[in-house]
């Protein structure tokens, strides 16, 4: 099989100086590179993470190592980066190999004027997923004065976020109770008034009369994982939120409701939301990073903006 590493050679040629914040450097997941589909390169303030998401031969392997190689002889690989590390994401333990310095596994990034910790080197997710970069953007320029609940919070991204755009009180709730702790952590890194925050360890579907007795929001986030083995299934359980979404919101209330299945369009969303939930309207779709270039519109990741009108 032939390969072609050549756009990863072009985007490390290109880059003059290394970002100062986190950033996919590298998108193949969007399909746009044939025969690179199954990798992403992301620069983590400081250390840089090839991820392979699906078994490659050693041929295909050794040409990522070269290329990345290649680019620690250069004067700013070689004075800039302290780590370089693929994770091979489709092994069982995720396992991590390192090809230049010391891989350090809770380091602190920067999106913008937000701190974030990952957990590299253990967990199939790293903590912050890039691509909801937006997503969080337009949470902080919608949360001044806001009640906000975040559903599926992880470690708490959106939190971090309203809570940086002056929100009032966050409310987080999520299964992974490792994740929330994370979340807490990186509110503590931006110095965030932890009184204003809830987080809550608990199953959604067990914990509804909880959220409504806490409620009502002037904004909610959802984002579910795509698909999490005994306990979320996307399509039928986003039916069962989305039906009793009207409980949680106030008049006029925002919903930022989110999907990352390629096989789903947002057009699946809009009409589970006029199905299940008529009086809460769709308003826009948000964009991607323009990193995160796609050969589909509907195959990433899909954020759309939703209003409550009763």
């Amino acid at each position: 099989m032939q390969f072609d590493f050549s756009p990863v050679h072009q985007v490390f040629s290109q880059l003059s100086t290394l970002p100062g914040e986190i950033k996919r450097l590298f998108h193949g997941r969007g399909r746009c590179y044939p025969s690179l589909e199954h990798l992403t390169i992301d620069w983590l303030s400081g250390q840089i993470m090839c991820t392979v998401f699906k078994e490659q031969d050693e041929d295909w392997l050794e040409a990522l190592r070269a290329c990345l190689h290649e680019f620690m002889q250069t004067p700013l690989g070689n004075q800039g980066v302290k780590c370089v590390f693929i994770q091979h994401r489709y092994r069982a333990d995720h396992q991590v190999e390192v090809l230049y310095g010391t891989l350090e596994t809770r380091p602190v990034v920067t999106e913008g004027d937000l701190k974030f910790e990952l957990s590299l080197g253990s967990k199939q997710n790293s903590g912050l997923f890039l691509d909801m970069r937006n997503g969080r953007t337009w949470v902080k320029a919608h949360s001044e004065n806001k009640k906000v609940l975040n559903l599926f919070a992880y470690t708490c991204g959106f939190s971090v976020a309203a809570m940086a755009g002056n929100a009032k009180q966050v409310v987080n709730l999520d299964m992974a109770k490792a994740a929330l702790k994370q979340g807490r952590r990186n509110h503590q890194l931006n110095q965030h008034r932890l009184e204003a925050v809830s987080f809550l360890g608990h199953d959604l579907f067990k914990s509804w009369g909880k959220l409504r007795k806490m409620g009502p929001y002037d904004l909610v986030i959802i984002d579910p994982p795509t698909f999490q083995k005994g306990s979320f299934a996307l399509t039928k359980d986003y039916q069962r939120i989305l039906r009793r979404l009207p409980e949680l919101l106030h008049k006029g209330a925002k919903v930022l409701a989110c999907v990352n299945d390629p096989s789903l369009e947002s057009q699946f969303l809009i009409d589970e939301m006029h199905r299940e939930a008529p009086s809460v309207a769709f308003v826009e779709r948000l964009d991607n990073p323009a990193e995160f270039k796609d050969i589909d519109l509907q195959g990433g990741l899909k954020c759309l903006v939703f209003e409550n009108l009763a």
